[in-house]
């Protein structure tokens, strides 16, 4: 089973909406097939592990290992368990159910209705673990959300300012930490920042220092202040606007206005429409109004915080967050705390 997790997490960044999953085919206690799922609408890691099997007939005398409850329904492609059955593979193991209630245990006792040996739960958390995108996507039916920020060390994230023009951020991160932070990037479908960090900054909000695909960017425009010159609206990805007007001042291909009521609870009907639009993460990188909005709502995840040596003295106040600590690693001249939502854990 540890070696179905190494296989799944090779689909890591290209699998969404989907789950990473791999497989592992075993006869006389030597791997006999590997597979893991790549991308949506190919081959799941069940189908990939079987047609990697030299000899068909072994199957019938082996163990197929998979982190994740085979399907059963017929989507882009048809139903594992049909073909596990087809196969005559006598015993299955299982690391944990799928979490989706419509689904979860039908793989399962589908295959035991056919004769099959299933064992379930070796390296249940683990599994759990590696998919909590999944889990949380199908649990609470909203995306994973990620929050992220850098601030100096005695607790500010920027330096009093106006305009981007006039003044620019207080850099905070160096060069290492830029480059995991796009790396995270790579790992998930959305990036998303408030109106004054588009203002303020005008970041790009892409992968540029490393390699993957760039997210959907996100931001919000309830009054039409951001330029259409400003560099989130370039060409390099997909963008969504939340915003009040129905007729948005910039239009470009690339461009989706979502218009929601700002007097009601904008928050909860922005995850619901980024969810809608089957946005499955989020990495939300400011500014402080949206991440503490987020933080005081219990949206969030997880949350990656960099804690640099600089002292600003003023400024903008970082936001206060509770979290499990699940690791703290140091790059050059910060810190980089990584924190776990004890809510949304509670699936593990």
């Amino acid at each position: 089973m540890h070696r179905c997790l190494q296989l799944a997490r090779k689909g890591e960044g290209y699998v969404m909406p989907n789950p990473m999953v791999g497989a592992v085919i075993v006869h006389n206690e030597r791997i006999i097939g590997e597979g893991y799922h790549r991308k949506p609408g190919e081959p799941h890691a069940e189908v990939n592990a079987i047609n990697s099997v030299k000899n068909l007939a072994l199957l019938q005398e082996s163990t197929l290992y998979v982190s994740l409850e085979p399907c059963t329904h017929y989507g882009k492609t048809p139903p594992c368990t049909e073909l596990i059955i087809s196969k005559k593979i006598p015993r299955v193991v299982v690391a944990t159910r799928d979490p989706n209630p419509k689904v979860s245990g039908k793989g399962i006792q589908m295959m035991r209705d056919a004769g099959i040996q299933v064992t379930e739960g070796t390296l249940r958390n683990k599994a759990k673990e590696l998919n909590r995108v999944f889990f949380v996507n199908q649990l609470y039916e909203r995306p994973y959300i990620i929050l992220k920020w850098a601030q100096s060390n005695d607790g500010f994230i920027d330096h009093e300012r106006s305009l981007f023009s006039q003044n620019p951020p207080t850099k905070i991160s160096n060069e290492i930490t830029e480059i995991v932070t796009h790396k995270l990037r790579t790992q998930v479908q959305g990036i998303m920042v408030g109106t004054n960090t588009v203002l303020m900054d005008n970041p790009k909000l892409t992968a540029r220092k490393w390699f993957g695909e760039n997210p959907v960017r996100i931001t919000i425009d309830k009054k039409n202040k951001i330029p259409s010159d400003a560099q989130i609206f370039n060409n390099d990805a997909k963008i969504l606007v939340f915003t009040e007007h129905p007729n948005y001042h910039v239009k470009k291909e690339n461009i989706k206005p979502i218009v929601i009521d700002f007097s009601s609870d904008s928050t909860s009907q922005m995850i619901k429409c980024l969810y809608a639009a089957n946005i499955r993460s989020v990495l939300v990188e400011g500014g402080a109004r949206l991440l503490t909005t987020l933080i005081a709502e219990n949206l969030w995840d997880e949350a990656y915080i960099e804690i640099s040596s600089k002292i600003l003295n003023k400024g903008i106040k970082a936001p206060y967050i509770q979290g499990d600590i699940i690791k703290i690693k140091q790059y050059l001249d910060t810190f980089q705390i990584h924190l776990k939502n004890k809510i949304s854990r509670n699936f593990l």
